[in-house]
């Protein structure tokens, strides 16, 4: 299994974004919603992504609204919302499937190489978070209920 640098993903505005731009860095690459019971986790996120920045680590974070409707904006009204109700500055890309036929490349990828709760590849719900090494290699995949700043012992031992 490849990392995930090799890939590209759309960003809000429409266009192509190729994830080697964060070759070299860890990441925690998110599926988010904007009306979730776990939105509050956003500024957890945000936290991390300030905190561990100059030490090359990223948050991306992917909209998606397969889980009970629960990101219905556009691509504006996503941006909008994350800058002003979390003062988010990490990237949030454009809204994407991440299970069944439509699922963003990204993210079969990722459930490949990190299978949920009894070897399970779907994603249950949203703000589902996979931690990527440096080399672009899957780590770890954490549940929804899993707060940030769970997290942040293993993003420090990969720094």
């Amino acid at each position: 299994m490849s990392g995930v640098t090799d890939l590209a993903v759309t960003a809000a505005d429409g266009g192509r974004i190729a994830l080697d731009r964060w070759a070299g860095q860890v990441l925690l690459i998110v599926n988010t919603a904007s009306q979730c019971g776990f939105t509050p986790q956003y500024a957890g996120l945000e936290a991390l992504h300030r905190r561990f920045a100059t030490r090359g680590f990223a948050v991306l974070g992917f909209p998606c609204n397969q889980f009970g409707a629960q990101e219905p904006g556009d691509a504006a009204e996503i941006a909008g919302f994350c800058s002003l109700t979390y003062d988010v500055t990490f990237p949030v890309f454009a809204k994407v499937a991440v299970n069944g036929a439509d699922a963003d490349p990204l993210f079969t990828r990722l459930k490949a190489a990190a299978p949920g709760l009894l070897g399970s590849q779907a994603i249950k719900w949203n703000f589902t978070k996979f931690l990527v090494d440096r080399s672009g290699t899957m780590v770890r995949r954490y549940a929804p209920t899993t707060k940030p700043e769970q997290i942040v012992g293993a993003i420090e031992a990969l720094l």
